[in-house]
């Protein structure tokens, strides 16, 4: 089992990076999961992330490319929610890896 190191806290991580304990998430281990990727979070990339938590409280999964989307282009707008902004943002895995900062499971469907 991986782990991540936050402050004083070494979290579990899945064989695939995801938190094991979905409550450990916070914007600290989101930024140093992001670092694990080298990606550097910014207002774009939290109000997705938020976005997502949302998505999950709501209906308990974590939503695959073309839900995350729709879900996206209906609270923010189409010009957020559309595969170029969010493929952007995501290094082409909006879905996985927008669910991984976020502190969700991976998403069922998505490889």
């Amino acid at each position: 089992m991986n782990t991540l190191t936050v402050g004083a806290r070494t979290l579990e991580l899945d064989k695939d990076g995801y938190l094991v304990d979905l409550n450990a998430w916070s914007t600290e281990v989101a930024d140093a999961l992001a670092s694990a990727e080298a990606l550097e979070l910014t207002d774009e990339h939290w109000e997705i992330l938020e976005l997502l938590r949302g998505f999950y409280q709501e209906f308990q999964l974590s939503p695959a490319t073309r839900p995350l989307i729709k879900y996206t282009a209906l609270k923010l707008g189409p010009e957020k929610g559309n595969s170029l902004h969010l493929n952007r943002l995501f290094k082409g895995t909006p879905a996985k890896l927008a669910a991984k900062l976020a502190g969700l499971p991976r998403p069922t469907n998505c490889l």
